[in-house]
């Protein structure tokens, strides 16, 4: 019987292995772009700025990777570029995405693809960086989205580590490098959680019985990373507190996780009493109870996820839209995202600029939460998130409206100056069934028609 046993997990972990391999075979990732070699153009052209401003008809220019002039048409100079018409077309800053698994998850359920988390509830030493994997299926998805930058951030437990910010265009984790070990995320204990009750299917509130143990751990953590830089030379270096020294210099940024506005308060006020400089919460609409205390403490606020529905079932159903546009009225400096976990759908990230454009915000202003909000927040704006002369061209132009997904179709995309290959796994699947099924559809749509195989 142990015999037999052996033999099927051999099996298993045999099949496993191949189906993990003909993945990997048939899904060749495009290779990065060729660095900038000539000066661009995209004239005659609508200029989305990225800090609210539009120009209708615009020209942009760019060399070496840095964009050198942007202004009206027929004002800026595009002798010996290469011209790209963008009639009718528009330009957009590229978008950038907080607070995603995105290159450390990509088959959940093939163990080897998915490194987004280690053991333990306390990794503040742990860096996402080097886990980061550009070979990654998921990636292009998002580049065709306008998604162009990304903050990988690992996950599980109380404190999972740090995140770096990357660009989606590279051979390695090395050259995807924007800003590394950028934060350290705290996802802070709930005092009530929510649990499924499969006898009444309900949502339940119970309390977090671990709450006091976990909130102790936190604190000692930090007390302890407090006075361990007090130390000059320590005898012997301790990873997990050295990895905290960021947050009292200012260096690093702490992002604080968390959707109950209690919570957010007591945290954030005691971070604040022991010298973290930089703290930004990623939470939902429990920040709406607390706008005035995070527009005086100004503490950023990102957004996590809009298409949600409410809190609590007495709250309006369209609440989680009006987010963005209520904390942007109180003073809050608000960008957008995801949960970390939503892979599958953080590549829809502009659409959910759109649905704040629809509920309490101005379009630009809405664009705004996805490039020079989030851009300033992840601490990359002097290079990133809007177009002006001297930063980086990691820009877009998009057939029509980027925030909807009707005219959020790109036609191009560069990444410091480098154009990228957009088509990826999904477009050539599609244009290989298409052609395979094409002329059966229209025989039978026209029964007339004569297919290859009936003569």
């Amino acid at each position: 019987m142990r015999n037999h046993n052996n033999y099927i997990k051999a099996a298993v972990s045999m099949i496993t292995l191949l189906v993990f391999t003909i993945t990997v075979a048939t899904g060749q990732v495009p290779s990065p772009g060729e660095a900038q070699s000539q000066p661009i153009a995209v004239v005659n052209t609508t200029i989305h700025i990225g800090d609210g401003k539009v120009i209708a008809d615009g020209t942009i220019t760019f060399d070496a990777g840095k964009i050198t002039a942007i202004g009206a048409t027929g004002e800026v100079g595009t002798t010996g570029h290469v011209i790209i018409d963008g009639e009718g077309k528009q330009v957009y800053p590229g978008f950038i995405l907080p607070n995603t698994t995105l290159g450390l998850n990509e088959i959940a359920s093939v163990r080897a693809t998915v490194d987004e988390e280690e053991q333990g509830d306390i990794n503040p030493n742990i860096r996402s960086a080097i886990s980061y994997n550009t070979d990654s299926e998921i990636i292009p998805t998002y580049r065709f989205n306008g998604i162009l930058l990304a903050q990988s951030t690992p996950q599980g437990g109380l404190i999972p580590g740090k995140s770096s910010i990357v660009q989606l265009d590279a051979w390695n984790w090395e050259d995807a490098l924007v800003r590394e070990d950028d934060a350290l995320h705290l996802s802070w204990p709930r005092r009530f959680r929510r649990q499924f009750d499969y006898d009444t299917y309900t949502v339940k509130q119970v309390e977090n019985k671990s709450y006091d143990d976990e909130i102790r751990v936190i604190t000692e953590l930090f007390k302890d990373a407090e006075a361990y830089q007090s130390i000059d030379n320590p005898a012997i270096e301790n990873l997990k507190l050295a990895a905290l020294e960021g947050l009292f210099t200012g260096d690093m940024s702490l992002y604080f996780h968390s959707e109950d506005p209690k919570s957010m308060i007591e945290g954030i006020s005691y971070l604040e009493e022991l010298g973290v400089k930089k703290i930004t919460c990623i939470t939902g609409s429990g920040a709406l109870m607390i706008a005035d205390f995070l527009s005086e403490k100004n503490v950023p606020v990102i957004v996590a996820n809009l298409h949600v529905l409410p809190e609590h079932p007495d709250n309006p159903v369209m609440q989680p839209y009006e987010v963005p546009g209520r904390l942007v009225k109180a003073g809050v400096k608000v960008g957008l995202g995801y949960e970390a976990g939503m892979n599958a759908n953080s590549r829809n990230l502009p659409f959910l600029a759109g649905t704040a454009a629809g509920h309490g915000l101005d379009k630009e202003v809405a664009l705004q939460l996805i490039t020079k909000n989030n851009a300033e927040i992840l601490g990359i704006a002097d290079m990133y998130g809007t177009l002006e002369a001297g930063k980086s061209a990691t820009l877009f132009v998009s057939e029509g409206d980027a925030l909807d997904m009707r005219g959020n179709v790109l036609l191009h995309a560069f990444i410091d100056g480098r154009e990228i290959i957009l088509p990826a796994m999904q477009q050539r699947l599609y244009q290989k069934y298409y052609e395979k099924y094409a002329s059966q559809a229209e025989q039978l749509k026209n029964p007339e028609v004569k297919s290859d195989d009936d003569e």
